[in-house]
């Protein structure tokens, strides 16, 4: 007898990985792939800060490789509301966080507290895709709400509100953004939590690039004392410590229903990765010098590479304003509206692998991809002349 899969296991899709595949294939024939498509800094020529290994081999010697509470280490809790209230104004209640494997667990615990069959939770389009398949997984509906390209993807304020349904149960914030380096204004902010008091909404505010940027940072969680938010953050991208699968949901004093459903969840999983936690504790408390380097040589290869790719015929792109991200719109007349096959052309003819814009949100990441500028410009220059290559030889 065949063994039926669930409908919501069908409903999963991460297109970042999904193409990973057919790389992989064309590399078992010893093909060599530049590939500009997952958001690893690890894989380029940035590494974790030595301090940081350390404290992690240091907890592991020193035994601390047990389970830890479900709830996270609470010296890590601590640190975690003095750095909120450092370097983005923002009060929390340690009591209130919950440590999790990467922000992608505390999405997965969020949404099965939140979404019942039907309900919508709105994010940015387009979005990074565990926002869509966790929302889909439990029934719910992700709708969209539009960020304008033109305006360095900032988000429609009104069409915003106008997506506000009685089945609305939170509104996402990813800023910085991905896919598109969008780094949102104070005003843009201001008028996403405006609206959400309105309604009597939760925003879900995602900030795990917060000093990944190239200009000031705001949290929206610091701009109301009475709104309602989950913050969701993490050791990987910031600390350059991207598989090490730390993360945190914080959550407002006002959520204890909600706060009840998540430590139940992560009481059943048991706990985060004891070791990585006393490694992010380290990293918190230390020296801090390795970001302006990081963001040294990203700001580099970010104007190398919405120059060059603004240059090739066929393609445009706003200029990101943080993270490792660039979202080019595809003008070329036979992949405007296929970007699945632009990516896949592309990766077969001239081995440079992106993602296609539409595995960020079919609404509005058509017609686009994504693209990471975190190799040296030397690669990023070979992999923009292929691209080049490829659509001039394109009719």
């Amino acid at each position: 007898m065949a063994l039926n899969v669930t409908r919501r296991s069908e409903t999963i899709e991460y297109a970042i990985r999904d193409l990973v595949v057919p790389a992989q294939k064309l590399e078992a024939k010893g093909k060599k792939i530049i590939k500009l498509n997952i958001g690893d800094p690890n894989r380029f020529d940035f590494d974790t800060p030595d301090f940081i290994k350390n404290a992690y081999a240091h907890a592991l010697k020193n035994r601390r490789n047990y389970y830890e509470d479900s709830q996270g280490l609470k010296e890590l809790r601590e640190a975690l509301v003095q750095r909120e209230k450092k370097f983005n104004r923002v009060k929390l209640n340690a009591d209130k966080i919950i440590i999790t494997n990467g922000v992608s667990e505390a999405l997965l615990f969020l949404f099965g507290a939140l979404v019942e069959q039907g309900d919508n939770i709105l994010i940015p389009g387009p979005s990074y895709p565990p926002y869509t398949s966790f929302v889909k997984y439990f029934g719910g509906n992700p709708i969209e709400y539009r960020c304008i390209e033109s305006e360095g993807w900032q988000p429609d304020i009104d069409y915003l509100e106008k997506k506000i349904t009685k089945r609305t149960k939170a509104i996402v914030i990813i800023n910085p953004n991905n896919p598109t380096g969008a780094v949102y204004s104070k005003k843009t902010l201001q008028q996403i939590v405006d609206v959400a008091a309105a309604y009597n909404l939760p925003i879900i505010s995602d900030e795990i690039y917060d000093q990944m940027n190239y200009k000031k940072h705001v949290s929206p969680c610091s701009l109301s004392k009475d709104a309602k938010f989950i913050q969701l953050n993490g050791i990987s991208k910031v600390y350059l410590a991207p598989g090490w699968r730390i993360g945190y949901m914080a959550l407002s004093n006002n959520f204890e229903e909600l706060f009840d459903a998540c430590i139940r969840q992560a009481r059943i999983r048991l706990c985060a990765n004891t070791p990585g936690q006393y490694a992010y504790l380290a990293a918190l408390k230390g020296p801090t010098t390795h970001i302006k380097k990081t963001k040294r040589k990203l700001r580099k290869r970010r104007d190398y590479a919405h120059k060059r790719l603004n240059e090739i015929e066929g393609l445009s792109t706003a200029k990101p304003e943080g993270t490792f991200y660039i979202f080019p719109k595809i003008e070329h007349p036979k992949y405007a509206r296929n970007d699945k096959k632009f990516v896949l052309d592309l990766l077969h003819k001239k081995y440079v692998l992106f993602v296609n814009g539409s595995g960020f949100g079919k609404k509005f990441g058509t017609g686009h991809f994504r693209g990471v500028f975190l190799p040296k410009v030397e690669i990023l220059g070979e992999a923009f002349d292929r691209v080049e290559e490829f659509l001039k030889a394109t009719k």
